[in-house]
């Protein structure tokens, strides 16, 4: 005999009408756009892009019940053209069709492809989820036949609200009396995500010594964590504590650490462009011109493993995690831009000197625009002393070189320049 496997809270919970979304106001409040396509009784093709569990999937069963359409769902991790062909045939033969494909990020450009004309002769109406920034993954001719939707970070309140509705409406919790005695455990390993959240929660729930009477407190909420941590990180739940975890290795030059970390990416089928952009996002902030050749490597990483693809790219992959992670390290460059922009925001636009102002008319010319612009390469050693900042600020100092052998030696001629330009 078979039986049908029960349905997490996070599923027993999910919206099916507009009014029972909690958060993502801006998109399905009263007056937010979607919801004003919905009362139409028509929505255009979309991308909806946000952190896990904020509601992407929730939006797509809610329009889907709302307009009563025909509709199905195709997962990019286990789909591909031969599915995405069979529902474009069956929707050739309804009216107004729609297609969510989850994840569509994992989507290759076959794939994608293959949505482009259905998409734009109107035979379906795509939405596609996905995590990653849809102008990297999505390609061009796709995302111009889609209105792109982001998805906000839930508010401490949007989770605790869900909470509060899941323990007077669902059926196997409203029976009971729960008493959240504490939360912050609950907040804490669920990251913002609406799903982990609940599902967290009918767990620890489940594991309370009292059926009727339950108390749920941070630790019988971690204890429940940590007993299913490694199901999260093999279903992706734990992407954002990995990543970070990751980083921070190489952060912390421990190659041993960082290559752990990445093994569980990919064994979780995190998505090698993912971690090669991380990579080369490192190589800057956290190497920079300590070693420059680390950007070249990361970069080339990436192109590497976006043509290789799995399971060749775990070498290359390898290979640049242990560069980046024995390299020295220096985040000069991007304390200064922080820096710079934060000075900038405080004090305006102020005037660009005269000497360096392009002059293409007679007239700006005739007001000392690019006037006694001395030029370096006319200058021995391609050098000249000369001023470039605002007159407000001529003193001001944002890049302070790293402590590593190829700054030092920028921080010495630097040291040098200044002295004999400026006294000190």
């Amino acid at each position: 005999m078979l039986f049908e496997a029960e349905k997490p809270l996070a599923e027993r919970m999910r919206p099916q009408r507009v009014a029972d979304i909690v958060g993502q106001d801006h998109l399905v409040g009263e007056d937010g756009v979607l919801n004003r396509f919905i009362k139409r009784g028509a929505v255009p093709s979309m991308i909806l892009w946000g952190p896990p569990g904020v509601g992407k999937t929730t939006i797509a069963d809610v329009i889907s019940h709302e307009l009563s359409l025909p509709f199905y769902t195709l997962s990019a991790i286990s789909s591909g053209v031969k599915d995405v062909r069979e529902v474009i045939a069956r929707a050739k033969k309804q009216q107004g069709t729609i297609l969510f494909i989850d994840e569509i990020h994992r989507f290759n450009k076959s794939q994608q492809d293959a949505l482009l004309a259905a998409v734009e002769k109107g035979t379906i109406t795509l939405i596609g989820a996905t995590t990653e920034n849809p102008s990297f993954e999505v390609n061009a001719a796709l995302l111009s036949r889609c209105q792109v939707y982001t998805l906000k970070h839930l508010t401490i309140d949007d989770l605790l609200s869900l909470l509060e509705k899941a323990m007077k409406t669902d059926d196997k919790l409203k029976d009971k009396n729960i008493h959240v005695k504490e939360h912050g455990a609950l907040l804490k390993y669920s990251g913002g995500d609406a799903r982990r959240l609940l599902n967290l929660f009918e767990l620890s729930v489940q594991n309370s010594p009292s059926e009727k009477e339950v108390e749920i407190t941070d630790e019988i909420v971690m204890k429940v964590a940590q007993q299913k941590m490694a199901i999260y990180d093999k279903a992706g739940e734990q992407h954002y504590d990995l990543i970070s975890a990751f980083i921070k290795s190489m952060r912390g030059s421990d190659p041993n650490a960082a290559l752990y970390y990445l093994a569980r990416m990919i064994e979780g089928g995190e998505d090698v462009k993912f971690i090669a952009r991380r990579l080369t996002i490192f190589a800057s902030e956290d190497i920079g011109n300590a070693n420059p050749t680390a950007m070249v490597m990361a970069v080339n990483t990436f192109q590497a493993v976006n043509f290789i693809g799995y399971p060749e790219a775990e070498i290359i992959l390898s290979q640049c995690v242990v560069y980046l992670a024995c390299s020295p390290k220096s985040n000069a460059s991007y304390k200064a831009i922080k820096d710079a922009r934060r000075f900038v925001k405080e004090t305006g636009d102020l005037p660009i000197p005269l000497h360096l102002r392009n002059a293409p008319t007679k007239l700006m010319k005739e007001l000392g625009y690019g006037k006694e612009y001395k030029y370096p390469h006319d200058f021995q050693n391609n050098f000249v002393f000369d001023e470039y900042l605002p007159d407000e600020i001529k003193d001001k100092k944002f890049y302070e070189p790293g402590i590593n052998a190829r700054e030092n030696e920028m921080r010495k001629r630097m040291k040098a320049l200044w002295k004999e330009k400026y006294g000190y």
